[in-house]
């Protein structure tokens, strides 16, 4: 039953919902909601059923990424070839730091103390 008090709350409760519709995350979880129970009432009822179906849709999707990859078959080696140079660079990278750690601790276990303007004291003075 709805009383008074609850009448009287209405449009501040609808305020708040009109607020939170307008945020992006709510948008998104919307249309999320909407694609798949669009995506169940179409695919549920027509392809999952009939495994013929399916099947054609799995091979229409391979024949279309597989013209996909073929079109653009250099500019996905370039990219592939610079992601791996970037990794290369990256372990060289990490690699040089730790190494730069380990001389620094070794160096701290047997009493040397590194330069002064490595250290910065020389700026201080």
């Amino acid at each position: 039953m709805i009383n008074e008090t609850m009448m009287k709350q209405m449009p501040h409760l609808m305020q708040q919902a009109g607020q939170l519709a307008s945020k992006p995350a709510s948008n998104g979880a919307m249309m999320a909601a909407g694609g798949l129970a669009l995506g169940r009432g179409l695919l549920g009822r027509a392809v999952l059923p009939n495994p013929l179906a399916l099947l054609a849709l799995g091979a229409v999707g391979g024949i279309a990424a597989g013209f996909l990859l073929f079109k653009y078959q250099k500019e996905i080696t370039e990219g592939l070839g610079k992601l791996g140079g970037m990794g290369k660079d990256f372990a060289l990278n990490r690699k040089e730091n730790l190494n730069d750690l380990m001389a620094e601790a070794e160096e701290k276990l047997s009493g040397v103390q590194p330069p002064a303007a490595a250290t910065g004291d020389a700026e201080r003075t």
